[in-house]
């Protein structure tokens, strides 16, 4: 059975008060992410056709093939906001998918104000693009690293405070079981050792350095903020509020206001603050009975899983058709 088995059917109806769609950020992206839902449904064709138009490449060469720029930041933050959004539009096509909650991690919080039409997908492209150079530039390469701290239970204060000396900061709060840090690539053996020795006691501890090329959400984030804020600017007369208090943030860790200001302030703050992302679970799990991931891959469903909150996660047209026609049944 594929995705197009219900086309002569009634549609499964996935909505309501109760449904919330998260997307994952960077990181999440993989060669040929996309590429069914791409062959199956035209308007997934269009957004792809929409954003080389935009970008002045071809992104869904770049997301099918094996380029391995896709793993550059200004290369995998538009193809994975391209990739999501056609996925997202594709479930609406077919299921009638209209989630009255939306989430993003990091990258993917751009993609949730698309989903929530507050921000217009191609200039969310245009911001995305520049985020992503920005973010690459930000520091010399080599000179900035990240590492996720795993371990059962962790207290992202203590963490932290046992940090503070140093020249790194808390990037992201994932979940109850896994903290991001980032910052300078020399500090990060020391903040292993300190990390060590206030955790590492029990069998689940981790320290895991991250293949990246910048210390993304750090205090070195910040030499980019005036750039990208200016270019923000430039779509505050471009958005539309009104459902924005349906989308979480990861700086606040609460649901955005439908000032257009505060949206773009937080966007700003995003870039050299904390994801946090353990609270903007809390916030969604406590309006939603329905939570689904939709992107390349699912790591946002096993954040939740962390939590004992069950979220579906969707990466490929199958596994769409297998979760909303079962509901037919």
């Amino acid at each position: 059975m594929n995705g197009l088995s219900n086309s002569n059917k009634e549609k499964t109806v996935i909505e309501g008060s109760g449904t919330a769609v998260v997307f994952p950020g960077q990181g999440s992206q993989r060669h040929g992410m996309g590429k069914d839902f791409y062959d199956a449904i035209p308007v997934c064709r269009d957004i792809y056709n929409e954003a080389s138009d935009v970008l002045g490449w071809d992104v869904a060469a770049m997301c099918f093939g094996n380029d391995e720029r896709l793993n550059l930041t200004e290369y995998a933050q538009p193809c994975i906001l391209t990739t999501e959004i056609a996925m997202y539009t594709g479930l609406q096509s077919l299921y009638e998918f209209k989630p009255e909650y939306f989430g993003g991690h990091s990258l993917g919080e751009y993609t949730a104000l698309v989903a929530a039409d507050v921000v217009p997908f191609s200039k969310a492209l245009e911001i995305v693009s520049l985020r992503g150079h920005l973010m690459q530039e930000a520091m010399p390469a080599g000179a900035g690293g990240m590492a996720a701290v795993i371990s059962q239970d962790l207290d992202v204060t203590i963490i932290a405070e046992t940090l503070k000396e140093l020249p790194i900061d808390v990037a992201n709060d994932n979940s109850p079981n896994q903290v991001v840090i980032s910052g300078h690539s020399g500090s990060l053996p020391l903040a292993e050792q300190r990390l060590t020795a206030v955790f590492g006691n029990g069998e689940s501890f981790r320290f895991v350095p991250l293949n990246v090329s910048a210390p993304f959400h750090s205090r070195f984030m910040n030499a980019m903020r005036e750039a990208f804020n200016e270019a923000l600017q430039k779509l505050l007369m471009l958005l539309t509020p009104g459902n924005a208090h349906k989308v979480t943030s990861n700086f606040t860790g609460l649901f955005h206001s439908n000032d257009r200001r505060a949206i773009i302030e937080r966007l700003t703050a995003q870039l050299s603050g904390t994801v946090r992302w353990r609270e903007n679970m809390k916030v969604i799990a406590e309006r939603a009975h329905s939570i689904f991931e939709v992107g390349p891959s699912r790591p946002l469903r096993e954040f939740f899983k962390t939590t004992g909150v069950q979220c579906q996660s969707i990466i490929t047209l199958s596994a769409a058709a297998r979760l909303f026609e079962q509901k037919l049944s």
